[in-house]
């Protein structure tokens, strides 16, 4: 049953905001959204892999449990009445036995978002606790994955990353997916036009009160005072600096060295021109 939607992204380009709008949009009552009251709508989530595998995963390999996730996918999908909208940060691959990670028999389609690298190393820095210039190679990395030990488990399984331009690449081009690819520069350019066609491509109806009222709960003031008051369950243990940040484009220029933007352009060049980040001269447009 084709009942998954995935809300697809390299980390911090945007995918949060992009669930707690859904989120927004699809409440039946008018009040607030709460940033912590989203429930399990995470690929990855340990707790949820567990309950539809029904095995520990703590006692598994990362191979064994990369063979489970697509029984455990469509064991979601067909529980579902409705169309659920998972958050996920892998990489679009195959696993261990040749099988797509992400099932297509379970996929109704996927919304993916791309944001400019040079923005997302700083953002990702701080959310990882490590420094510019780590994430900087992180970024380059075509083996990274965000891991937890599997001696002290965390919340989260293993999630292969690649390199920025290779996660970007496995979505758009490999996945064979419906996909809807969504810039966050555009995003933050005009929301009520990029998130209507969010809401259209999902097959959500579109309702201008339900926009207007998800577009206003969502503004990065609202959600950043939400955070400040009561923290945000999903930011990171290392992170020096809130989850939800200044909410503009270019805000690397603040922090990356004129060096470590010319490695983050290198690395990416192909790329960073093909979404509009680089010039005719290959220098960044944001």
């Amino acid at each position: 049953m084709k009942t998954i939607w995935w809300l697809a992204s390299y980390p911090k380009s945007g995918n949060t905001w992009v669930r707690l709008f859904l989120a927004s949009y699809r409440k039946e009552d008018a009040e607030s959204l709460h940033i912590n009251h989203l429930g399990g709508h995470i690929a990855a989530s340990r707790e949820m892999f567990e309950e539809f595998a029904g095995v520990d995963s703590s006692v598994l390999t990362p191979e064994e449990i990369e063979r489970y996730r697509p029984r455990v996918y469509r064991a979601l999908a067909a529980r579902q009445t409705r169309p659920v909208f998972l958050k996920v940060h892998d990489a679009w691959r195959r696993g261990p036995c040749g099988e797509p990670l992400f099932p297509a028999e379970a996929t109704a389609g996927g919304i993916y978002v791309v944001r400019n690298p040079l923005d997302v190393a700083v953002s990702y820095a701080h959310h990882a606790g490590c420094s510019l210039e780590e994430m900087v190679a992180r970024l380059g990395d075509d083996a990274y994955a965000a891991s937890r030990s599997q001696d002290r488990p965390g919340s989260q399984l293993t999630q292969r990353l690649l390199s920025w331009s290779g996660h970007v690449r496995s979505w758009v081009d490999d996945s064979g997916l419906p996909l809807l690819v969504t810039r966050y520069e555009d995003l933050l350019a005009d929301p009520a036009a990029a998130f209507t066609a969010i809401v259209r491509f999902a097959g959500l109806p579109v309702d201008p009160e339900r926009l207007r009222r998800a577009l206003d709960d969502t503004r990065f003031d609202r959600l950043q005072a939400q955070e400040t008051e009561e923290g945000f369950a999903e930011r990171g243990p290392g992170s020096t600096r809130p989850f939800f940040g200044k909410g503009r484009a270019g805000s690397w220029r603040e922090e990356l060295s004129p060096e470590l933007a010319r490695r983050v352009v290198d690395a990416h060049r192909d790329t960073m021109r093909r979404f509009g980040y680089l010039d005719g001269k290959d220098e960044p447009v944001y």
